[in-house]
């Protein structure tokens, strides 16, 4: 039994737990030096490489891809299959909390958080599990194959075909260079392995919804077995010291809805100095007492809607600055260098004078998402798309959907969903009935699993049953940009004809109220790097004409009497992309705060 005072305070923890918001006393990051071997051949299979390593070791640093250099393999080329080996000792079991291992006490959990694309996993021979799904989490309950003695080997095998285009894969290349947009793929683990003890029976998912209007915060509990007879339940709320909720009552099934009433919620002249927001992000923290487990949690407490075309947060229109970010490294591809980089990404985003980031074609590492939360940063969670339309498409793309849904559903900082962009892997929306019900069918179910945002349809244009009108536009002439967006009636104009990229904006759905953005926009090129093939949708000479151009572009948007918000293309440089606002090392282009004035239009 682990008391409050040794329980760690979710809410200001140092960002390095992979799920932030279920948080236990004792875990273990496997990340560092793991054995590892490409399988050109796939002779590993029938080799039986789980039990018996084959030797002639490669190293790779864990969990960047190996396509990376920060992996120490830094291998580009076509590897579809790759294997992955490493020892735990007793002293990793001991510090996940691990105290039995006669199958009787503490479940011993391996954790992974993401692996592209598919995996089996085997320890001491055993084979524990297997997952598909690149961008998702898993775990296997590994206890039973635990063999004796003080060492065990973990073996990992995975497969990411770069030639399967069904499979959800975002920017990474099915070319063996990246080319135009598109970027070196990510493959393998990529992000981080741990490893947590667990009771027999114990919190296996925790979702938050806050009701400010209602005064309740709602837990629904996900439980990993059913428990046997009454399992005593409670669950406290606290912000700033102050007791907010306290709710003790019994489970007998595998889930658990508890609904805690917060009194000071329903204080009208002063609820407003719980919520969440860009500006006040408040933290309320939360421990959850579960039979044996005692697990930490946080949540924010804010509602997200349109209404009147405008974004709505907490009530009040509010004006969406947004910039788009790839969430992508040279050092590492589209894993982290590190859980710093991440805080510092987020804190980038803000300082640069944005309150927003739309993370593209990519489900974002949760510890970014952590960072958001903390700061104050809104964010467009996006779904990587495959390129091609087919029954496995759809299924895997849904899939993921389902289980990021899932993992991401109770942080603050997301206040949209986008299911699909640009009609990618839904070519032809416009002239296939099917793919217009796979755009309406993801809009439906994401508002089946989550009532308390906006979804996205299709981001960019051939929208389908969307909440908000969202608009790609890369004209470069602040003349064009301005009377194209100037008032409700220009915006109808485009919506009744063709949009600026030569399709179709809605095809169904009623938009007359939905808010206007425009989400994609300038893509200016200015590079400081010398990059060979240098890309971007118009070019900068030099830092003065650079601010001309930016700042031009931004006053026009910011001069529409329609558009709510905007999403500004993009935050770093990214392999050829050369249209950032900041080099790919991060470095601004222009003084930071330069840069911000720009952005917020307080320049004089």
């Amino acid at each position: 039994m682990i008391d409050d005072d040794q329980r760690p305070v979710a809410s200001t923890q140092d960002g390095t737990h992979p799920r932030p918001q279920l948080l236990r006393a004792h875990w273990v990051d496997l990340s560092g030096t793991w054995r590892f071997r490409f399988d050109d051949e796939d002779a590993g299979r029938t080799q039986r490489w789980w039990e018996s390593w084959p030797g002639g070791d490669q190293a790779i640093e864990v969990p960047y891809p190996p396509e990376s250099p920060a992996s120490g393999v830094g291998e580009t080329g076509f590897h579809p299959v790759a294997w992955y080996s490493r020892t735990l000792t007793a002293e990793h079991l001991a510090a996940a909390g691990h105290v039995r291992q006669d199958g009787t006490g503490t479940r011993l959990m391996l954790r992974f958080g993401a692996v592209d694309y598919r995996c089996r996993v085997w320890l001491d021979g055993q084979l524990v599990g297997e997952h598909e799904g690149g961008h998702t989490p898993f775990a296997f309950d590994v206890t039973d194959a635990l063999g004796d003695g003080d060492e065990h080997v973990l073996v990992v095998r995975t497969e990411d075909d770069p030639h399967d285009v069904a499979q959800p894969r975002g920017k990474q290349d099915w070319r063996e260079q990246p080319h135009v947009i598109w970027y070196h793929r990510t493959s393998g683990i990529w992000q981080p392995v741990w490893l947590e003890a667990v009771p027999a029976v114990a919190v296996d998912s925790l979702h938050w919804t806050a009701d400010p209007r209602a005064a309740t915060v709602t837990a629904e509990i996900r439980l990993t077995a059913r428990p046997e007879g009454d399992l005593p339940l409670r669950v406290r709320l606290t912000h700033d010291g102050q007791r907010l909720a306290d709710v003790t009552t019994v489970t007998t099934g595998a889930e658990a809805t508890v609904v805690l009433p917060v009194p000071a919620l329903m204080n009208g002249q002063a609820y407003e100095e719980l919520l969440w927001s860009p500006e006040h992000p408040r933290l309320v923290d939360a421990t959850l007492d579960v039979g044996e487990d005692r697990v930490s949690s946080y949540l924010g407490i804010r509602s997200a809607e349109v209404a009147r075309g405008r974004f709505v947060l907490n009530d009040r229109p509010y004006y969406v600055r947004s910039v788009l970010n790839q969430g992508y490294w040279p050092q590492s591809h589209l894993a982290a260098p590190s859980p710093e980089a991440l805080r510092a990404e987020a804190q980038l985003v803000k300082d640069l004078g944005f309150n927003a980031t739309r993370v593209h074609q990519k489900f974002e590492d949760p510890r970014f998402l952590f960072w958001a939360d903390r700061l104050g940063l809104l964010v467009w969670g996006e779904a990587p798309a495959s390129f091609t339309f087919t029954p496995a498409s759809v299924e895997r793309t849904v899939r993921e959907w389902l289980e990021i849904v899932r993992r991401d559903f109770s942080h603050p900082s997301i206040v949209t969903w986008v299911p699909l962009n640009e009609s990618w892997g839904v070519q032809h929306l416009a002239h296939d009935a099917r793919m217009r019900e796979h755009a309406r069918a993801m809009v439906a179910l994401t508002k089946a699993l989550d009532a308390t945002r906006p979804v996205v349809s299709n981001d960019g244009w051939e929208q389908v049953d969307t909440d908000v009108l969202a608009i790609h536009d890369y004209e470069g002439d602040p003349a064009v940009v301005g009377p194209r967006y100037r008032d409700r009636a220009a915006v109808d104009a485009l919506v009744a004809g063709f949009g600026p990229a030569g399709r179709r904006l809605v095809l169904s759905g009623d938009v007359d109220e939905a808010p206007v953005m425009l989400t994609e926009f300038g893509g200016i090129s200015y590079d400081v790097d010398a990059v060979d093939e240098a890309w971007g949708y118009t070019a900068a000479t030099n830092p003065d004409d650079f601010a001309k151009r930016l700042g031009g572009l931004l006053d026009a948007v910011r001069s529409s009497e329609v558009l709510a918000g905007f999403c500004y293309t993009q935050l770093a440089d990214t392999l050829q992309e050369t249209n950032g606002l900041v080099a790919a090392d991060r470095t601004p282009k222009l003084p930071i705060e330069q840069l911000k004035a720009i952005v917020t239009g307080t320049r004089s």
